[in-house]
């Protein structure tokens, strides 16, 4: 118990195994993969789209098949017949469908697992982060009794061993803020996390600058870092219940 931060009504850790951990005793979770997961599920979500995670391996595609939904496929493997993609921007400009398995390595292996728990799973992302933090305080969590759990994602280095990113602990930042002042208070490690935002004012810039967000870059993305670092733009909060994010 002692490492799921006891005592507090939010509270923060990183990946699946800090996941796992805060799903055995929190209410409600808040999994923040700002490039590109949880942003790229609150842009399919805000245009109509059911979203299922899926761990990213091979039978992501045999499992759409089965539950008849489209698949998204690698960035870099957008075509005129597999229009969707981890990116945000590709998602804004495909079709709307009404299920889209949508995997990824890190944040949406999270959700997959973190689902298993039963508890409501929220993507939080910059986007829609003030919303997420209303949500949550609207619905009663917050409370030692009640108490949220906000994961950042992180990367994965090669040998597969988390990578915590900046850009997943700003976005875990700005959701602590919108609950900061939750009747259970925030655990040391949540206020912690939150502290980023005091010396990194300009958010987006950061995010840019970080070694995600010049990857993207490099690779051509820009505009997927460009959706990402749109603050306070949404109101739809994506909540996973049986597997499916829909709005909450």
């Amino acid at each position: 118990m002692l490492f799921a931060q006891p005592g507090s009504g939010a509270r923060f850790d990183w990946g699946l195994a800090g996941a796992a951990e805060l799903g055995r005793v929190c209410a409600a979770l808040v999994v923040v993969d700002v490039l590109s997961f949880t942003t790229s599920v609150e842009v399919a979500v805000s245009r109509g789209m059911r979203v299922h995670p899926f761990p990213w391996n091979d039978q992501a595609a045999e499992y759409a098949t089965r539950i008849g939904a489209a698949v998204a496929v690698g960035r870099d493997s957008v075509d005129d017949a597999h229009p969707w993609s981890l990116s945000p921007a590709a998602l804004r400009d495909a079709p709307v469908v009404p299920d889209l398995v949508l995997p990824s390595p890190n944040g949406s292996a999270i959700c997959a697992a973190a689902a298993t728990t039963g508890i409501p799973v929220v993507a939080g992302c910059l986007r829609n982060a003030p919303a997420v933090g209303r949500w949550l305080t609207e619905h009663g969590y917050g409370s030692v009794d009640a108490p949220v759990g906000v994961v950042a994602a992180g990367e994965r280095w090669p040998d597969l061993t988390l990578r915590p990113g900046v850009e997943d602990q700003l976005g875990a930042a700005v959701v602590l803020d919108a609950l900061a002042t939750v009747p259970g208070g925030l655990s040391v490690e949540a206020a912690v996390a939150l502290a980023a935002l005091a010396s990194m004012p300009d958010v987006p810039a950061a995010v840019r600058g970080c070694v995600s967000g010049r990857e993207l870059h490099e690779r051509g993305y820009s505009a997927d870092v460009e959706i990402a670092v749109e603050m306070d733009v949404s109101t739809v909060v994506p909540v996973l219940r049986n597997g499916v994010f829909t709005a909450g």
